[in-house]
């Protein structure tokens, strides 16, 4: 197996020709437009092998101990650690992520959550007594995780380790847009020497595999990381079997600056949060809110920001930005800068097209628009591009009611220089994570959102409690 053809499932502890040959899918590179390789579509066959074969694996997998799971994920995390700078590489090559932060964000980001787990692991109660009753926490089952492009090894780590972790089998189906991340991560699994079936792994599509592996009646959980449209999708077709379905999903995260904040400080960072990743990140803060008479001065530092991101060729350790994803992304980012120019937004950066000396690749201009309303577009729907949203306020009270004027509620931030008045506004965003005055991330901090964004939540501790079931054996102790 190599980077141009991810050419076997993994299944039962073992590398898997596919049932029916010939069924592929192109692997573009987002910075060139040529095909670097293929990957093979599984099917409904490929789908009951891995799923009974996790089925057989869940008994013994998940009567070992705890500390028995922790050393197991201990062979993991340092094999991920020597192969690191191969994550990095794969990452840039396949989504077109600068190496830089390939290198600085996706993989040790990724890592973290296997570290984290190992943590929780150290601590997690698995039962407790309450009176004479027992309260026993066990594996919900057998998995099926389903993963997105844009944080690929991050998102990967963030349902494996917890599901390794609370003692379930699983069958992983990963973007084929981001396939050879997932080929060596499956690899690295195989090396550290799990138990045969306990991680299986099934390429293809979301609307055939991800479909499959949903409404399976043998699959007892869904963990989708993707957007609102295929979180329903996946939602429905769980339905009939009644599993349990956590989502992670899209959001339009506001970032509300409130007027005592240091603008020469939040602004450019906020320009900085939106537009990392290519603005491909569900929580991206891309919607900043900014007292009406600040509003000139934070237009100037926005652009100003905007202006120092360099796009380019995100094997270039110079590059800040490279190419959006796949040729998809790229269309839709277009339509929806031209669509925030059609409905009367103020464009104050960047805009349709290509950068300037790119004319090959998937490459989008860092957009700002200013004076956005929020029945625009570009303030409501997730656009998952760097494309930033100005939108001013009247009051505190006016910020507030405009970051919660969404369907969404994922990630919000705010800015302020009193950190009394920053937490009360934390509290009244209908979000499912608050970051004040821009912290360093928590890889224990739950994460999930309100409303559209999802159900569940993961990380840590949080993400664990997604993967059990709960068992009250009562009389278990002597009154």
């Amino acid at each position: 197996m190599t980077m141009a053809a991810c050419d076997m499932h993994y299944i039962g502890g073992e590398w898997i020709a596919p049932v029916e040959a010939g069924r592929v899918v192109a692997v573009i590179s987002p910075a060139s437009e040529t095909q670097i390789g293929t990957v093979i579509a599984g099917g409904s066959a490929e789908v009951d092998k891995a799923v009974a074969a996790a089925r057989r694996a869940l008994p013994a997998f998940s009567s070992t101990t705890p500390a028995e799971r922790a050393e197991l994920l201990g062979r993991i995390l340092a094999l991920m650690e020597d192969r690191a700078e191969d994550f990095a590489q794969i990452i840039t090559a396949e989504m077109g992520c600068p190496i830089g932060f390939s290198r600085s964000a996706q993989v040790p980001f990724g890592l973290a959550h296997i570290r984290a787990a190992i943590e929780v692991l150290g601590r997690f109660e698995f039962s407790r007594r309450q009176g004479t009753t027992m309260i026993a926490r066990e594996a919900i089952g057998v998995c099926a995780l389903i993963t997105p492009w844009n944080w690929p090894l991050y998102q990967m780590t963030a349902k494996v380790a917890p599901a390794l972790s609370t003692g379930c089998t699983m069958v992983l189906k990963p973007s084929e847009n981001s396939p050879f991340s997932a080929q060596l991560f499956a690899q690295v699994l195989d090396e550290a020497d799990l138990p045969a079936g306990v991680f299986n792994m099934v390429t293809g599509t979301g609307p055939e595999v991800g479909a499959l592996l949903s409404s399976h009646v043998d699959v007892d959980m869904v963990s989708i990381t993707g957007s609102t449209r295929a979180g329903v999708q996946v939602a429905q077709a769980a339905a009939p079997t009644v599993k349990r379905v956590t989502q992670e999903l899209s959001g339009k995260s506001p970032n509300i600056l409130l007027d005592d904040a240091d603008f020469a400080r939040v602004v450019p960072l906020g320009v900085a949060s939106a537009m990392r990743n290519a603005g491909q990140s569900c929580s991206a803060p891309t919607r900043m809110l900014v007292p009406k008479r600040r509003l000139p001065e934070a237009e100037a530092l926005a652009a100003a920001a905007a202006d120092t991101i360099i796009v380019g060729d995100p094997r270039n350790d110079e590059t800040v930005m490279g190419p959006l994803a796949n040729r998809s992304q790229f269309e839709m980012v277009q339509a929806m800068i031209e669509s925030g120019i059609a409905q009367g937004a103020r464009l104050l950066c960047g805009g349709p097209g290509r950068p300037e000396g790119l004319e090959r690749g998937f490459y989008t201009k860092p957009t700002i628009f200013s004076d956005v309303s929020s029945d625009m577009r570009i303030a409501r729907e997730e656009i998952f591009g760097p494309v930033l949203c100005l939108i001013p306020y009247e009051d505190e009270q006016d910020a507030i009611r405009i970051a919660n004027d969404t369907c969404y509620g994922l990630g919000s931030h705010v800015q302020s220089a009193d950190l009394d008045r920053a937490r009360r506004v934390a509290m009244q965003v209908r979000a499912g994570q608050v970051h004040i005055n821009y912290p360093a991330w928590d890889a224990h901090a739950a994460f999930g959102g309100y409303k559209q964004s999802g159900n569940g939540r993961e990380y840590g501790s949080f993400g664990f409690e997604e993967y059990l079931e709960t068992k009250s054996v009562l009389g278990y102790f002597p009154s």
